[in-house]
C-alpha cells in the first residue's frame, strides 16, 4: 500500500522550509510521497495578501517539478469554497482507497486541533505526523499519546511566508529562501511587490 503525506497550506509562496520539511518526512518516516494540497483560503485566516490559487499552484509546480517523491493537488480548488480539512480528507480517502494517508501538521496547529470540524473523524481517516514549531502551545493531553498521532523531531526551520512577502515588498533578496524557479516566477509576475 502506498503511503502519502498530505501537506496542506496556502503556500503563499511555497518556500525552502516547506521543501526541507517534505524531504525530512520522506527520509525519516514510512512515507513514499509528499503531496502538497494548495488551499484556496484557510477558514481560520483572512489574508489580504493571498495570491490567486492558480498563481500559488504554479509556484508549487515550479518548486517541486524536478523533485522525486513530491506532488501537488488541486483537489481543494474543486470542492466548495467553504471547505474544511475533514471534507477534503474524506473525499481523498474515498477516491484513493488503496493509499494510506497521513496529515503533516505543525505542533502549533495540534494545540487547536480539537476545534477543527470533525476532528475525531479526521483521526479515523488519517494518521497525524506532528513536527515541532517554535513557541507552540502544548496540545491537549488526550493527543499526547493518541495512537493515530505520531511525533517527529523534524528540525525547527526559521522560514515564514509573511517574512518573504515583506522582503519582496521592501526590495530585499529572497534567493536563499525560495527555490530559484519560484524566485524567477515571483520576479517575472511581480508578485507581492
Amino acid at each position: 500500500m502506498k503511503k502519502t503525506g498530505l501537506y496542506f497550506g496556502s503556500f503563499n509562496p511555497i518556500h525552502n522550509g516547506h521543501l526541507a520539511l517534505g524531504h525530512y518526512f520522506l527520509k525519516n518516516s514510512p512515507l513514499d510521497e509528499i503531496r502538497f494540497i494548495i488551499s484556496p483560503q484557510n477558514p481560520f485566516k483572512k489574508n489580504q495578501n493571498l495570491l490567486p490559487e492558480k498563481a500559488r499552484l504554479e509556484m508549487a509546480r515550479c518548486a517541486i517539478e524536478e523533485l522525486a517523491g513530491f506532488s501537488y493537488s488541486t483537489i481543494e480548488f474543486e470542492l466548495s469554497k467553504s471547505n474544511y480539512t475533514y471534507d477534503t480528507l474524506k473525499f481523498i480517502t474515498q477516491k484513493e482507497p488503496l493509499t494510506a494517508f497521513s496529515l503533516l501538521m505543525g505542533e502549533d496547529n495540534l494545540a487547536f486541533f480539537h476545534q477543527w470540524k470533525n476532528f475525531n473523524e479526521i483521526l479515523e481517516l488519517v494518521t497525524l505526523y506532528i513536527y515541532p514549531r517554535a513557541n507552540s502551545e502544548p496540545a491537549i493531553e488526550s493527543f499526547s499519546n493518541h495512537p493515530k498521532i505520531k511525533w517527529f523531531k523534524a528540525p525547527t526551520l526559521d522560514f515564514s511566508a509573511s517574512d518573504i512577502r515583506e522582503r519582496i515588498h521592501l526590495g530585499k533578496t529572497i534567493a536563499h529562501l525560495v527555490p530559484d524557479a519560484v524566485r524567477k516566477e515571483i520576479e517575472v509576475k511581480q508578485y507581492y511587490s
